[in-house]
């Protein structure tokens, strides 16, 4: 837009400076070729007197050196020669000085008795008639050099060209100026109208530039300001619902603490405890009025590998009430991520929760952990049906599990809210077990990962779960603890 601005202004006022530099141009030409031409009659009446008087060489002779183009050799008198004499003698014609114009321009202006500008080498010559006392019409010839009919006229032009110069120039640092304020403003709002769509709530536009910017910054902050409203009211309703929850949650835990000894017992209570912090964690974190980061990270993250121990072991007592072969590979070591631990305990009990839920007993499944270097791959896989849609699978709402009823598909949607704040990504596809393989990737550094190096992590994470599982079958099966 501003270069826009720039470009129409500079066109218009190119087009004003042409339309009156190049006709004035003109104008002092030929006010240059005027002056030079009325000097010329002017020396050419300066000789008239002498003729008037005589026609005689010598003195004809005289009075034209005498005079300033006479002595240039720029004048010169042209006298026809006169009728016989009483004698019977004819007189002889007399050209005095440097003659330049031929003799029959010469001869034109004598027959009609006008004056005229014939053009000569080096210049114009201006013939000019005077009569004499005989009746006979001599010609005075001035020469006029190229010169002086257009001296001082590339001197305008330069002038003209340096003014025109100046006006364009100061038109386009005009119009730069112009552009700029206008610009700004636009750019300003641009800014920060992406800024807020990467979750910086706290962005606000300036109210400042023309008219119309200015209403579109007015209407962008009260915008900002819904947003930021509706945000803080649907955290406080998220608030009341969970609070909401304590009460139920109360009677449940007094009904597990009433179950007595044994293994089915302990699972309740410790799930019934691990529902109460989630619902506090979701008050707290309702509660807060601050605004998301940029990207969403987290502020700080866990080790990978201990995580996903320490829930297999939680959920081996459920695989091994129900028959289920559990594999688990690739957490030998530290691997750190950016993702806090409750996000990531979350996202693995949504997933492990999903084999459970959607998969008959006695189903096998597997959990594999591959370090790429720049990101951590998670394979969750088993041996189950499988996913009839996989991308209807990831939209939340819908599980898209063969057979699943009642299934709000908000697990999925967490785990891939955790993938995306870290630049990963989530895929749904066939695992090697025959049935659902769910790939979760990791970003080390928040950038997404090369499709390319998404297809070799992938294969390689293949690979590894299956040696994985090999060393698995001696390490870890059916109620194994962690």
């Amino acid at each position: 837009m501003r270069w826009a601005l720039v470009k129409v202004c500079l066109a218009v006022t190119a087009m004003v400076v042409i339309a009156f530099a190049v006709p004035l141009g003109l104008v002092i030409r030929e006010m240059a070729s005027d002056r030079a031409f009325s000097d010329a009659e002017r020396q050419a009446g300066a000789i008239a007197p002498t003729l008037s008087i005589t026609t005689d060489r010598e003195e004809l002779t005289r009075a034209v050196l005498s005079t300033e183009p006479g002595d240039r050799g720029h004048l010169a008198v042209h006298v026809p020669a006169p009728g016989k004499a009483a004698d019977g003698t004819a007189g002889e014609a007399l050209d005095i000085g440097t003659r330049r114009a031929t003799p029959k321009d010469v001869a034109t202006v004598q027959k009609d008795g006008r004056a005229s500008i014939a053009e000569v080498t080096g210049g114009f010559a201006l013939l000019q008639p005077t009569a004499l006392s005989t009746g006979e019409i001599a010609v005075v010839e001035v020469f006029v050099p190229e010169g002086e009919v257009s001296n001082g006229v590339a001197t305008a032009w330069l002038m003209l060209a340096g003014v025109g110069v100046a006006l364009i120039v100061g038109s386009v640092a005009v119009a730069d100026r112009l552009g700029v304020r206008m610009v700004q403003p636009a750019q300003r709002l641009a800014g920060a109208a992406q800024d807020l769509g990467e979750g910086r709530l706290g962005t606000r536009v300036p109210e400042e530039g023309p008219t119309e910017l200015r209403s579109a910054a007015v209407a962008f902050n009260s915008m900002a300001d819904q947003v930021v409203q509706l945000l803080a009211n649907e955290r406080e309703l998220a608030a009341d619902l969970s609070h909401r929850l304590r009460t139920p949650l109360t009677v449940l835990r007094l009904n597990a603490a009433s179950l007595g000894e044994g293994p089915a017992a302990e699972q309740t209570r410790a799930a019934v405890q691990q529902l109460e912090h989630e619902v506090d964690t979701i008050i707290r974190t309702a509660r807060e009025q601050r605004p998301q980061t940029q990207g969403g990270q987290p502020e700080a993250g866990c080790d990978a590998s201990e995580v996903i121990r320490e829930r297999m072991g939680f959920w081996s007592a459920l695989a091994e009430d129900e028959g289920r072969e559990v594999r688990l590979a690739g957490v030998d070591r530290t691997v750190r991520i950016p993702v806090a631990r409750p996000e990531l305990v979350a996202a693995l009990d949504a997933l492990l929760g999903n084999v459970f839920r959607h998969t008959p007993e006695g189903t096998a499944f597997a959990v594999d952990v591959h370090h790429s270097g720049d990101a951590v791959i998670v394979l969750v896989s088993d041996a189950g049906p499988g996913i009839d849609d996989p991308k209807a699978a990831l939209a939340r709402g819908a599980s898209g599990r063969a057979g699943s009823s009642g299934s709000t598909g908000l697990g999925l949607d967490i785990v891939r809210r955790v993938a995306e704040s870290t630049g990963g990504d989530l895929r749904i596809g066939r695992s090697v077990l025959g049935g659902t393989e769910v790939r979760i990737w990791i970003g080390l550094h928040g950038n997404r990962p090369e499709r390319g190096r998404r297809g070799h992590g992938r294969r390689v994470g293949r690979r590894i779960g299956w040696r994985g599982r090999k060393e698995a079958r001696t390490t870890t099966g059916p109620g194994a603890r962690h």
